[in-house]
């Protein structure tokens, strides 16, 4: 089996190459680092892990980046010895580990799943632990691992109805994958059941929850005023802002429609898209103007921006790692790709800001989550677009039903913490208990 996996991804990658490559390169920034992708490092690198007790981190792309930080600051603590890298597979995902992790964290591109280059990867980064943020699995970096006889463990695990119908379809191969990991902390008890069905080991399951509720507690630097940026584009801080997080392909055009008709009643109503993706934020851009809406983009945005007052009805918010800051300043918010594609976003964040949320049908990959939220009457999930107008509409009109929808989504989030302790701990027990490794107050008596 790894022998014919070997024949026929070569073979895919290759084919698809030219639409990876242009993906990196609509995302900006892919020509530095390069080469790590395949396996290549830098001298520096080498020499950062050389002769170092090395845990490696991955996390795929800025969502997985939070929790990746989260994870990090409360483990380099309690194991001061070891060396962290930690690796994601976008240019954007870099962004996030460089902005907010310290210069002695070594960051680092995945290596392709080609055989030679993850051999190349692991013979040059020689972790001792691998930890994979929710499920990337990629036979050859498991099974070189594996052969090299490296714990790999896998957190924040959910898996999708779609996903797990793939592993369960291709079981020959992942089967054994998923009963090489040392350790699996599941985000609820339904991903443990199909995790141990997929070939996980009874006892190598734990059930923590999620550690986006942890992550969302934890109180950084505000890198961004929100409220100062709306004040340039003429916005008055008693205006209720409109806010569309994490959208995906035709939710943008929905909520203008829907933005066009509330500003009939709600003159001082300002819309703030913020696309999934930001290389859409021009795709985004025209879906406004074929409604003659007047908007800008925020990466044009400087603070010497001065603009006539309510000259401008909507902001593309084309950056990334700013949404958080731009949930504080929402009156309703509605979380993406819920109505027109199946998947859902994470809508814990602007739970724990004690904001008022809508989302649509579609939050599979949040199932529980979601449907916490909705049991606690702490979000108004809707059943389709048609939906979504009236929600909108009375959230924006009720302060009081906002305040209490806030209240209790903030509550749902505190009650729901406590992951991110027991994830370390799965990780410090797996590792030498020596002073090499594990500090010595790390441990309870």
């Amino acid at each position: 089996m790894r022998t014919l996996y070997n024949i026929l991804f070569p073979l895919f990658f290759w084919l698809s190459a030219p639409f990876y490559f242009l993906k990196m390169w609509r995302r900006g920034d892919w020509r530095a680092n390069f080469g790590q992708r395949f396996g290549r490092f830098s001298a520096r690198v080498k020499h950062a892990v050389t002769n170092r007790h090395v845990i490696w981190f991955h996390a795929v792309s800025v969502g997985e980046v939070n929790l990746c930080v989260q994870l990090i600051r409360t483990l380099e603590p309690r194991a001061p010895n070891l060396k962290v890298v930690v690796s994601t597979t976008t240019s954007t995902g870099m962004e996030e580990l460089r902005r907010r992790l310290p210069g002695h964290i070594e960051k680092v591109y995945y290596p392709i799943d080609l055989a030679g280059v993850t051999s190349r990867s692991l013979r040059v980064i020689h972790p001792e632990v691998v930890v994979i943020v929710e499920a990337e699995i990629w036979p050859n970096f498991l099974w070189k691992a594996r052969a090299r006889r490296i714990p790999v463990f896998l957190v924040n695990a959910r898996l999708s109805e779609r996903s797990f119908r793939g592993y369960r379809r291709f079981g020959f191969l992942f089967r054994s994958l998923f009963a090489s990991f040392a350790g699996v902390g599941a985000q609820s008890p339904r991903d443990a059941e199909r995790l141990v069905q997929l070939g996980c080991r009874p006892e190598a399951v734990r059930v923590f929850g999620s550690l986006k509720f942890d992550a969302s507690q934890v109180e950084e630097r505000r890198l961004l005023d929100v409220r100062a940026l709306l004040r340039q584009l003429g916005v008055p801080d008693a205006a209720p802002v409109l806010l569309g997080g994490s959208t995906h392909p035709g939710e943008e055009g929905i909520l203008a429609d829907i933005f066009q008709r509330l500003r009939q009643r709600i003159p001082d109503l300002f819309l703030v898209l913020v696309p999934r993706h930001f290389e859409r934020g021009r795709e985004v851009g025209r879906e406004l103007e074929t409604r003659g809406l007047r908007f800008m983009y925020r990466r044009e945005m400087t603070r010497q921006t001065s603009l006539p007052k309510r000259s401008l009805d909507a902001l593309v918010v084309n950056t990334t790692g700013e949404l958080k800051y731009f949930y504080e300043e929402a009156t309703v918010i509605f979380v993406g790709k819920s109505l027109t594609v199946p998947g859902g976003q994470n809508p814990i964040e602007p739970g724990a800001l004690g904001k008022a949320m809508v989302f649509g049908p579609n939050m599979q990959n949040f199932a529980a989550i979601a449907a916490a939220f909705v049991a606690a009457d702490a979000a108004v999930q809707v059943e389709d677009a048609a939906g979504l107008e009236p929600a909108i509409a009375a959230l924006l009109n009720d302060e009081s039903r906002r305040r209490t929808l806030g209240e209790r989504a903030l509550r749902v989030v505190k009650e729901n913490t406590g992951a991110l302790e027991q994830t370390v701990q799965m990780i410090i027990d797996a590792l030498p208990h020596d002073e090499t490794f594990v500090a010595p107050l790390a441990r309870p008596d």
